[in-house]
């Protein structure tokens, strides 16, 4: 399997999805253990979710398991949030703290994997993000997640809804975070917060250059809103996921509008 999808289309918004896939080559699946065989920390089904809903909308997807190698996280291996609870650039533990391997990767193994997926995910992800500010004159790169509700060892409490991350502010224009956090106020069936616990992981403050003319937000969702139950098997609920991709869309569309009238 190739290590990214990558959709061209010719509108200024990209889609990035770095944790959605589940691809593991078998020499590593045999390296984890049962708890890591179960990719239980997937951004569960978020290509479907987010399919159809912004037209000409760019998208580069990640089709292997962050198990394999975390796209999201520097390619050092430096820790995005100093202090807290986090799993690295290839995780050793679950969300849950629970160990994912019965053989961990090697410094050199890890090394292959920086270059075998990793390195092509940036890759895509960075020709994009000039093509399509070619096009534009911006580019602005919308990051798509998705994580399950309540994970002690992570955060405290009930995640809301929809967490917007722009680094506080340093990643994207205002006025892009502002029509995001706009409509995620509108509706009073969902919550959300600006830069809570999730500010946006490495791709965003890696690519969020808004002085460059490219811009980027991270959306974190809590997976309650579109799965059927948050454990295994995860299951898609299209009643609850058709009501929240009205929401997205309208979150996309104001994405898209925004930048091509304030940029």
């Amino acid at each position: 399997m190739t290590p990214v999808t990558i959709v061209q289309g010719q509108g200024p918004v990209i889609l990035g999805q770095p944790h959605s896939g589940t691809y593991v080559p078998e020499p590593i699946f045999q390296a984890l253990n049962d708890t890591g065989r179960r990719l239980l920390d997937t951004d569960w089904h978020i290509p479907r979710l987010y399919d159809g809903l912004l037209a000409d909308a760019t998208i580069v997807r990640a089709n292997f398991s962050r198990y394999v190698i975390d796209a999201n996280r520097p390619p050092d291996g430096a820790s995005l949030y100093p202090g807290q609870n986090s799993t690295g650039l290839v995780p050793t533990f679950t969300f849950d703290g629970q160990s994912i391997w019965q053989t961990a990767p090697t410094d050199d193994e890890v090394a292959d994997r920086i270059n075998d997926y990793h390195r092509p995910y940036h890759t895509a992800l960075s020709v994009q993000i000039e093509r399509i500010k070619e096009l534009h004159g911006f580019a602005v790169l919308y990051d798509c997640h998705s994580i399950r509700s309540e994970i002690p060892f992570l955060f405290d409490d009930r995640l809301p809804d929809l967490n917007v991350g722009d680094n506080n502010g340093t990643t994207c224009a205002p006025v892009l975070t502002r029509a995001v956090a706009d409509i995620c106020a509108s509706t009073s069936h969902y919550t959300h917060v600006v830069n809570g616990r999730f500010k946006g992981g490495w791709t965003t403050r890696q690519y969020g250059r808004p002085a460059e003319g490219v811009h980027a937000i991270q959306m974190e969702l809590a997976q309650r809103c579109y799965l059927a139950s948050e454990t295994p098997p995860f299951d898609y609920s299209i009643p609850r996921a058709d009501k929240f991709r009205s929401l997205l869309q309208s979150i996309l569309t104001a994405v898209s509008t925004t930048a091509q009238a304030s940029l």
